[in-house]
């Protein structure tokens, strides 16, 4: 599995959805690729850490910046 492959997987991977044979490939690349481990444990950060959040505790106007920001994404 390449370090690409791995980044297009990641979600299935921790969401625990991704197909046996793949995961053993996944965990196998990230027995010795040292930047794809630190890429799932910032992930896993960046997960926990927004799991944090709700409508109520963004700052105002945050919600409006955010959905402007995937709109602009999504055009590109």
């Amino acid at each position: 599995m390449s370090c690409k492959e791995l980044v297009e997987l990641i979600t299935e991977y921790l969401e625990g959805t991704l197909p046996e044979e793949a995961r053993g490939r996944f965990d196998l690349h990230l027995s010795f690729c040292r930047a794809c481990r630190e890429y799932v444990e910032q992930m896993r950060l960046t997960i926990r850490s927004l799991g944090k959040l709700s409508e109520e505790t963004m700052p105002a106007g945050a919600k409006n910046q955010l959905l402007e920001l995937f709109h602009d994404w999504k055009k590109s």
